[in-house]
C-alpha cells in the first residue's frame, strides 16, 4: 500500500468474554460497567474524531459526545471545541435525518460513496458536512487522508463490527482496545466481522489489567500500515 498522511487511530470496543459485541440482533447491549464507560468518555475527550459506521448509527444511534461536563470543560480550556468530530461512514446516505449525530451538539461529518443517492446526500448537508469518496464504498485511506488534512490527528472508532474489519483490512488501524466484559453472549457479531484474514493480523499486548467487573486489554497492531 502507498503511504498516506493519516492520524492515529484506535478501535476501542466492549466484548464479551466469548469475543462478542451483540447479539443475532445487532443491537446494543450493555457490556461495559461504570469504570469502562469513564474511560471511554475520557478516550472521546481526547480524541479529535469519533468514527461509526451505518450499522451502529441504525441500530444503538448513538450520540458520540463527551458526557462529562469537567472534561468538556477541559477541552475548552485547551483552545478545542467541547466535544470532537463526529463521523459517520455510511456509502449509501442512509443516516436517518432525525439521527442524534445530527441533533447539532457537535461537529458531524457524514462519510459517503458515488453510489449515495442525491436527494439524500443533498439533505444531510444541511445538517452536516458531506465527504464523498469511493464508487461503491465509502474510500477509507481517502477518508482518513482528508481528516489528516483537517487537522484530525487522533481517530477513535466506535464499530460496528464491519468497519472495525475493514479499517483493519486497509492497514489503517494502529491500536485496539478491548474490555472484556463478565458474560457470555453466543451467536453475534465479533470485534472484527468480515471474512477471515489470511494471514491473520499479528496483534502485540501492550498492556492487561482488571477495570471494575472485567478486564481491559490493550493491543498494538503489528500489520504493515499505511
Amino acid at each position: 500500500m502507498n503511504s498516506i498522511m493519516r492520524p492515529h487511530v484506535f478501535i476501542n470496543v466492549a466484548a464479551s468474554a466469548d469475543g462478542r459485541i451483540s447479539d443475532e440482533s445487532r443491537r446494543q447491549i450493555r457490556i461495559s460497567c461504570e469504570e469502562d464507560m469513564q474511560r471511554v468518555d475520557r478516550l472521546r475527550a481526547e480524541s479529535d474524531a469519533i468514527v461509526v459506521g451505518i450499522g451502529t448509527v441504525l441500530s444503538d444511534d448513538p450520540r458520540l459526545t463527551v458526557k462529562s461536563q469537567a472534561l468538556r470543560e477541559e477541552r475548552v480550556k485547551n483552545g478545542r471545541t467541547p466535544n470532537p468530530l463526529r463521523v459517520v461512514v455510511d456509502s449509501r446516505a442512509r443516516t436517518p435525518l432525525n439521527a442524534r449525530v445530527l441533533d447539532g451538539e457537535a461537529e458531524t461529518l457524514v462519510a459517503v460513496s458515488d453510489l449515495a443517492d442525491e436527494e439524500r446526500v443533498a439533505a444531510l448537508r444541511e445538517k452536516a458536512s458531506v465527504f464523498v469518496a469511493g464508487q461503491e464504498k465509502v474510500d477509507l485511506r481517502a477518508l482518513m487522508e482528508y481528516l489528516y488534512s483537517i487537522g484530525v490527528r487522533r481517530v477513535m472508532v466506535e464499530g460496528g463490527a464491519r468497519l472495525n474489519h475493514s479499517l483493519i483490512a486497509e492497514g489503517l488501524v494502529d491500536e485496539i482496545m478491548v474490555y472484556y466484559g463478565g458474560m457470555i453472549i453466543g451467536n453475534g457479531p465479533c470485534i472484527a466481522d468480515g471474512p477471515s484474514f489470511k494471514p491473520p493480523v499479528p496483534l502485540e499486548l501492550v498492556r492487561v489489567s482488571r477495570l471494575g467487573s472485567g478486564v481491559l486489554a490493550v493491543w498494538k497492531v503489528l500489520a504493515d500500515k499505511s
